[in-house]
C-alpha cells in the first residue's frame, strides 16, 4: 500500500479536476469500497488523497427538461427518500431499498457505487436498463470539460470502467421512462439488503393495448460487467403481455447470461435463478 503524503479537499468542480491533472490521486467519497478494498490490499492508494465530499457541483437530485441529473456525491439514502427518484426512477428506487444497511447507505453514493464497477454493484443494473449516461469532468487543457458515457458502455471488465485517472465522475443523467412504463428490480442473496447479490434483475415496460413496448431487462452478477440483454428484450418487445411470452423470453435468457462459479452460487444456479426469477419479474411488470 503506497503511504499517503498529501491529502486534499476541493471546493469546487474546477478545483478537484485541477488537483486530478497532477496525476498520482485517489478519490475518496462515502469510502464504503474504498476502505475495505485499501485494508484488504486489493488497492493501493495514490499519494495525494481528496476528499470530494465539498464539492457542491456533486450533490443533488433535479428533473429537467425530461431528465433526471443525480450528482455523484447523492448517497443511497438521498436516493430512496427522494419523491422524484420513487415516482418517477422506480426501479432506482427499489435497488436502493435492497442495497447493504441504514449505516452504509447514509454514506455509500451513487458515483461510488458506479465507480466501482462491480458487476453485482446494485444500482448499476437499474441505472443500465433505465438508459442512463454517467458524465465524466476533467480539464485536459486546463478547461473544464464533460464527456457522456452510456451506462451500458461505462464498465470494461470486473472494477474497470472507461474513466480515465485524470476524469471525476460528476453526475448520472437518467432520462424519464415513457409514460405507462412499469419496472421491478429483483435481487437474490442470502441476506438481500446486506449480501453482495448471487443475481440481480431490472426489468420494465409499457403495456400498449395488450401489447409490450420499450422493454428494457438488464442483469447483474452474470457476467463480468452489469449487462443489458438485447435478445430477450427482443423476445418480449410488441408480444402479447401473457405467460407464453414470458415463459419463451426467460428461456432466451438463459443463453444471453455467462455466469461463473463463486463462493456466493454456482453458474448453474445463477442460471437457475435468472430463468425462474425472470418470470417472476416479468409478471410483475405486465400484472399476470
Amino acid at each position: 500500500m503506497t503511504e499517503i503524503e498529501r491529502y486534499a479537499v476541493p471546493r469546487s468542480l474546477e478545483e478537484a479536476t485541477e488537483i486530478l491533472r497532477e496525476g498520482g490521486v485517489t478519490v475518496l467519497a462515502g469510502g464504503t469500497d474504498l476502505m475495505p478494498q485499501t485494508r484488504g490490499g486489493r488497492l493501493a492508494c495514490q499519494p495525494l488523497l481528496m476528499n470530494i465530499r465539498r464539492v457542491p457541483e456533486l450533490k443533488g437530485i433535479a428533473e429537467d427538461n425530461g431528465m433526471v441529473r443525480i450528482g455523484a456525491l447523492v448517497t443511497i439514502t438521498e436516493l430512496l427518500e427522494s419523491s422524484l427518484v420513487r415516482e418517477r426512477l422506480k426501479l432506482l428506487w427499489q435497488a436502493c431499498d435492497h442495497f447493504a444497511s441504514d449505516q452504509i447507505r447514509n454514506v455509500a453514493t451513487v458515483g461510488g457505487n458506479l465507480c466501482n464497477a462491480s458487476p453485482a454493484g446494485d444500482t448499476l443494473v437499474p441505472l443500465l436498463a433505465l438508459d442512463a449516461r454517467a458524465v465524466l469532468a476533467a480539464k485536459p487543457n486546463g478547461t473544464l470539460q464533460l464527456r457522456r458515457v452510456p451506462v451500458g458502455a461505462f464498465f470494461t471488465g470486473p472494477g474497470r470502467s472507461v474513466r480515465t485517472a485524470s476524469e471525476l465522475l460528476a453526475a448520472v443523467e437518467v432520462p424519464l421512462p415513457p409514460p405507462g412504463f412499469a419496472g421491478e428490480f429483483y435481487k437474490h442473496g442470502v441476506r438481500p439488503a446486506l449480501d453482495i447479490s448471487a443475481i440481480s434483475i431490472a426489468a420494465g415496460a409499457r403495456r400498449d393495448g395488450g401489447l409490450l413496448r420499450d422493454v428494457r431487462i438488464a442483469f447483474g452478477a452474470v457476467a463480468p460487467t452489469p449487462i443489458r440483454a438485447p435478445r430477450t428484450e427482443a423476445a418480449l418487445e410488441g408480444r402479447a403481455a401473457e405467460a407464453a411470452t414470458i415463459e419463451a423470453a426467460a428461456r432466451v435468457a438463459l443463453d444471453e447470461v455467462q455466469p461463473i462459479s463463486d463462493v456466493r452460487a454456482s453458474d448453474w444456479y445463477r442460471r437457475e435463478l435468472i430463468h425462474n426469477m425472470l418470470r417472476r419479474v416479468l409478471s410483475h411488470v405486465c400484472k399476470l
